[in-house]
């Protein structure tokens, strides 16, 4: 058995100070360590996915990384492990719990995951080993982690046991310590006779982006892809898969780089799929952070079947989540609005409803996304 110090502390000395992560028992001991430590910084995900999407992010940054999970929701992050850290290269470390491990008596939900969770790995290509149980096996441990992922550019993984790390006390709520800000929500609620293209608003972010101080993270399907073709610059990402993720994505990079402008450009769709992770920006990013959600009420890119965003009041969701504006409407305009925002403690949002279709002829980026990844990091001044 090892003191999560022991673990923690080794990590440090290797630049590990980002965590992300959603609770397991076998974890409590080093989430209880890194939140009562003001210089480590650990942020609270809705699930799975999201978390990993964070850790990805503050990589990105140029923050190392860890992510921290129970295996049962391993599931959780299959799409981002392979859709976004394996197709972008981006390294950080997976710890996750052995729940059900065979042999050992737990609750019936974890049987199978229990089961397949070493072979889970290995079909994602996620290089594992056993955490370390002894304090003397711990820096061969981060050795061979930090060797792989400095060569491949790729996540490695530790398998947790029960009981391997002793009992931790937590101090402190990270929570209580973030202010409960003031929010403002405005809804435009005049319909023009006809409404805005998808090209027409990307056009508008580019001009509120400039390549010096800005990334613009545009989400999986034709958004991504359209604004790849209305102008193709550095300091864009192009999500290719794992839907949804790009707003967690955003915030673990705004997190890391405060002193860029990080803009999140969502569908409805996407934001559907990954709601839980307005209530995770709503309470830890920062004024740098804007969220743009272009709103189609279909999902565009697989043949216009629509989603259920006719029935859902997504700035309304956003001010409950806690970003300090929410802004509603059909117009360019309030994207104007929402940019020339200055007096706000935490990210923005901006709901934008656009007609559905895409420009003809929509190519595909002929950047491959590791080479997307890499000019972006260079541009930011930033590495793995």
């Amino acid at each position: 058995m090892i003191q999560a110090n022991q673990f923690v502390e080794a990590a440090r000395e290797y630049g590990f100070n980002r965590y992300t992560g959603v609770p397991c028992s076998f974890l409590t001991p080093f989430i209880n360590y890194v939140i009562n430590d003001d210089k480590l910084e650990y942020v609270s995900s809705a699930n799975e996915g999201d978390a990993l999407a964070t850790a990805a992010g503050a990589a990105i940054g140029g923050e190392r990384s860890v992510v921290m999970m129970q295996n049962s929701g391993l599931g959780n992050a299959v799409s981002p492990i392979t859709s976004l850290s394996y197709v972008f290269r981006i390294p950080f470390l997976i710890i996750t719990t052995h729940r059900g491990q065979p042999g050992l008596k737990d609750e019936p939900q974890h049987e199978l995951m229990g089961q397949i969770t070493e072979e889970l790995f290995d079909l994602m290509r996620v290089p594992w080993e056993t955490f370390p149980k002894e304090p003397d096996a711990i820096a061969a441990a981060l050795k061979r982690a930090d060797d792989y992922m400095r060569k491949e550019q790729r996540p490695y993984a530790f398998i947790m046991e029960k009981g391997t790390v002793a009992k931790h006390e937590l101090k402190k709520n990270p929570i209580s310590n973030i202010s409960q800000r003031q929010t403002t929500l405005t809804v435009h609620e005049a319909k023009p006779e006809a409404l805005l293209s998808r090209g027409d608003a990307l056009k508008t972010i580019i001009d509120y982006t400039p390549i010096d101080n800005s990334i613009v993270i545009a989400t999986t399907g034709f958004t991504g892809r359209e604004l790849f073709a209305t102008e193709d610059r550095n300091n864009q990402i192009y999500m290719v898969g794992s839907m949804g993720c790009a707003s967690s994505l955003a915030l673990g990079v705004a997190l890391a780089r405060p002193d860029l402008k990080v803009v999140i450009v969502d569908g409805d769709g996407a934001g559907l799929m990954r709601m839980g992770n307005f209530a995770t920006l709503g309470t830890y990013a920062g004024n740098n952070l804007f969220h743009i959600l272009l709103d189609n009420e279909v999902h565009d890119s697989t043949g216009a079947q629509a989603t259920v965003a006719s029935n859902i009041q997504f700035a309304k969701v956003a001010e409950a989540s806690g970003y300090s504006i929410s802004i509603s409407g059909y117009e360019l305009s309030l994207l104007d609005e929402l940019f020339h925002s200055t007096v706000h403690e935490g990210p923005v949002f901006g709901h934008l409803k656009i007609r559905a279709g895409t420009m003809e002829n929509l190519p595909r980026p002929d950047i491959t996304p590791a080479d997307v990844l890499k000019r972006v990091m260079q541009q930011i001044g930033s590495q793995f």
